[in-house]
């Protein structure tokens, strides 16, 4: 158990930020200082209060990444109740069974969800507020907590007769083994289990956030007056953690776009914020690459110029001051997560000294398991085990050569799945958790990963075959947008995606398609191991459905499922 606490944490925070900027609302321009959310908080305090909610109760949170979905956040688990965020991707039964199961006492929603919930559908919810600014939606007895909310102000002035003070910013003792977060998500498995997750486990992960240094500078990349622009969903733990969690712990000041914007907006934001911080999942990154940088390399004269050693590094130092002047110019660190980074993207981005790094993690980790600054992170990995909080082993004879499935334990390990003890069993084996990705791992902690173990399949003469890795290399070849690798009778089959996107742009016929793809089967084959080639290639006309973080739902895509066995 650790020594430090966060809702201990987010009092100093407070009390010593209040001057600065906490929150702003990117679309509608609304701010909020550290001393005004922490008024806010207060005031959620008194409501809470009021309605008899109680440590460890349970209030559920659904809407656009906003500032008083921050603050809902916030007084919830600094009052010690369990906060219970649902990402707004979910589709409406889900949201209902996911506030059913947790057994929440209170719901607070941006108001168009209120739409597609009938208030029979959640028996248990009390009372319903908006995230527009905390009216009163559904009260499901009485007028109570409405007239409570309408005559706040007065309620307010009486609790702090003298003002609301810095002293007055004091927080219940919540101690580091209280479940603090029950997070909800889909995984690539088509299952939704509740994470358990402790004030520890939380505490664990800002705090390491809260210590890295950029060796170039010396100076904290979360700190006092830094700057992070938001726009992954909050209600996942990776954007929560770092793009919300750790810069309110330090005094940082957090820019809110709602949720995952298109590049052309995100680089406008960017420019208009100039964040110090970013985190982001590959595909912003690989859209930036293959739509801007990939272009301009494939141009006659910059083609030739870059085989010229001298001269390709002048080159390189321009794109990074273009890539940089459209990020803002003030990028310090730029953490990609959430699923795996396109290697030729890395490769050439890490070349022109872009100070990107790749972190891994799960939501069952709250959500960090490695992570390394760019200076010394090594190409192809996702950063060093966490020293001094995590342990991990690799379930292989041979863990540096040889993939086997991570097991991790430590301050970072969930207490289990929420009223489901067969899921907790089946992944939890005494401290250890299997994580059911395959790594190896240097000597020195650093991971790399091959694929999950779900995923991997067996070819017939007995060897592993990661479908992930083949993925990776056909997704760099002509007109693929995205790709998945399935078994069919015993073959390997590619179902890719069109870039249909570049083929109106070079104005290629549809019709081509096929034999476009045909030369990138041959292609592809030329890069794998003869165990590893692929039979065919079947296009997919859409995009392949997607979890919130942008993985791929896999498991609507089996040869069975598509029917490509009959």
């Amino acid at each position: 158990m650790l020594d430090r606490n966060l809702i201990k944490i987010y009092e100093q925070s407070f009390r010593e930020n209040r001057e600065m900027s906490a929150l702003t609302d990117y679309f509608k321009g609304e701010s909020f200082s550290y001393y005004e959310l922490a008024k806010e908080v207060a005031k959620l305090h008194l409501m809470f209060k009021e309605m008899g909610i109680e440590q460890g109760d349970k209030i559920a949170l659904i809407g656009r990444n906003n500032t008083r979905w921050c603050i809902s956040y916030i007084a919830t688990i600094t009052y010690g109740a369990i906060i219970v965020p649902i990402l707004q991707d979910f589709n409406p039964n889900d949201v209902v069974n996911i506030v059913n199961h947790s057994e929440s006492r209170l719901l607070f929603l941006g108001d168009n969800f209120w739409d597609d919930i009938e208030a029979d559908q959640i028996p248990a919810i009390e009372a319903v507020f908006s995230l527009t600014d905390f009216h009163v939606v559904y009260e499901r007895e009485g007028d109570k907590c409405t007239e409570y909310m309408k005559n706040m102000t007065v309620h307010y002035r009486e609790a702090y007769p003298r003002g609301f003070t810095s002293e007055d910013i004091k927080y219940p003792e919540v101690p580091n083994d209280a479940i603090c977060l029950l997070n909800y998500t889909s995984g690539t498995t088509g299952s939704s289990k509740g994470v358990m997750l402790t004030v520890n486990n939380l505490t664990g992960n800002v705090t390491f956030a809260m210590d890295m240094i950029n060796p170039k500078s010396g100076e904290h990349y979360f700190r006092k007056g830094g700057r992070t622009l938001s726009f992954l969903p909050l209600a996942h733990a990776y954007g929560c953690t770092f793009d919300f969690l750790s810069p309110l712990a330090c005094g940082g000041h957090i820019t809110l776009l709602g949720r995952i914007p298109s590049p052309k907006i995100l680089i406008e934001a960017m420019k208009q914020t100039r964040p110090n911080v970013v985190c982001s999942v590959p595909l912003i990154l690989e859209k930036v690459y293959r739509k801007s940088i990939l272009p301009m390399l494939e141009k006659a004269p910059m083609s030739i110029a870059m085989r010229i050693p001298l001269i390709n590094t002048a080159i390189y130092s321009t794109i990074l001051s273009r890539l940089m002047e459209q990020f803002g110019n003030c990028i310090e660190i730029f953490i990609v997560g959430g699923a795996a980074l396109n290697q030729e993207t890395e490769d050439f981005l890490r070349k022109i000294k872009f100070p990107i790094t790749v972190g891994y993690g799960m939501t069952e980790c709250a959500p960090l398991i490695s992570f390394e600054v760019p200076a010394s992170f090594k190409p192809g990995s996702c950063g060093r085990v966490l020293p001094g909080l995590l342990e991990a082993r690799i379930d292989s004879r041979d863990p540096q050569n040889i993939p086997g499935e991570l097991l991790i334990r430590g301050e970072h390990v969930m207490k289990g799945y929420y009223k489901n003890e067969n899921a907790t069993n089946a992944v939890l084996e005494g401290e250890w958790l299997h994580t059911g990705d395959m790594c190896t791992m240097d000597e020195d902690g650093t991971l790399y990963i091959r694929g999950r173990c779900k995923t991997m399949i067996l070819s017939g003469s007995g060897q592993n075959i990661y479908p992930e890795e083949i993925e990776e290399r056909l997704n760099n070849l002509y007109m693929v947008a995205e790709s998945l690798i399935i078994e069919n009778n015993g073959r390997l089959t590619a179902l890719v995606v069109p870039d249909y996107e570049l083929a109106n742009t070079e104005g290629v016929d549809m019709e081509r398609l096929p034999e476009i793809m045909e030369q990138n089967l041959q292609q592809l084959n030329t890069m794998v191991a003869s165990y590893e080639k692929v039979a065919n290639i079947i296009i997919h006309r859409e995009e392949f459905a997607k979890t919130p973080k942008r993985s791929i739902k896999r498991y609507l895509y089996s040869a069975e499922r598509l029917n490509l066995n009959n």
